[in-house]
């Protein structure tokens, strides 16, 4: 394994019980290819060090590094089922950190997670997959042209990529997330379709429906951007049970 490679981190959240099993430390890294209407992290957008008059977000580690402070969390990880859980941004933008970092961490016995949007080809998502026990997919809209409206790209090779993952004989978890946002993706047309596709993996560990948030448009302003939605509510926990009534139609394990 190669341990001089190097990566631009966003930040690192220790104790998450949100990201995983267990106890949690999350790396957020920098870069990603998307630009989600709601996503909650802009600041992680530019693969780089993004300056602001204010503040600075990311620094650089090197592999060695970053494992020297996961194995800090270790008394944690041992004692809640827990591990590191990749995140970003688009962890697959750097893509050879997180495979050098995850195989140090396995080799140290440390349960590792990425939550990704599988947006990337599929040479980088093989690259990391064998040092994954957990892959959290982040599904935003299952249809191609709405995927493209709200974040900028559409979602064939994100599709494909779910599928390659649900067809691998790899020993670990798939579970798909979905934010569902009031006006987006929670109508009834839509929770059938990508039910359908839900229903048509393989090997799904489950799916976590989670409610869309307004936590990052702070940062928007701070960075100069623009928020897309910003007339966009919470779901409400009806709206929230709706939704998975309808997608237990096709699956069962919906968290």
């Amino acid at each position: 394994m190669r341990q001089t490679s190097s990566g631009t981190i966003l930040r690192l959240e220790r104790s998450s019980i949100h990201d995983g099993e267990g106890l949690r430390t999350v790396i957020f890294l920098k870069g990603c290819p998307l630009r989600c209407a709601w996503c909650s992290t802009p600041e992680g957008w530019l693969p780089g060090i993004t300056e602001t008059e204010t503040a600075s977000y990311g620094y650089i580690m090197t592999a060695d590094e970053l494992l020297a402070e996961i194995v800090k969390d270790e008394i944690f990880f041992f004692h809640s089922d827990g591990g590191i859980t990749f995140s970003g941004g688009e962890p697959l933008c750097q893509a050879e950190f997180v495979t050098d970092v995850a195989a140090g961490a396995r080799k140290l016995g440390i349960s590792t997670a990425m939550e990704s949007s599988l947006c990337y080809p599929w040479q980088a998502v093989e690259k990391v997959l064998p040092h994954l026990d957990a892959l959290y997919a982040d599904l935003k809209h299952i249809d191609p042209e709405q995927h493209k409206f709200y974040t900028g790209q559409d979602n064939r090779r994100i599709l494909e990529n779910i599928r390659r993952v649900s067809d691998s004989d790899l020993p670990l978890q798939l579970i798909i997330r979905m934010v569902l946002v009031p006006g987006i993706n929670d109508d009834e047309a839509t929770l059938r379709q990508t039910g359908e596709f839900l229903q048509s993996l393989h090997n799904l560990t489950r799916v976590e429906l989670l409610p869309y948030h307004r936590l990052g448009v702070g940062t928007y302003a701070k960075l100069g951007l623009r928020y897309r939605l910003p007339e966009t509510k919470a779901p409400s926990q009806p709206e929230l049970q709706r939704g998975k009534a309808i997608l237990s139609q096709y699956i069962n394990n919906i968290k």
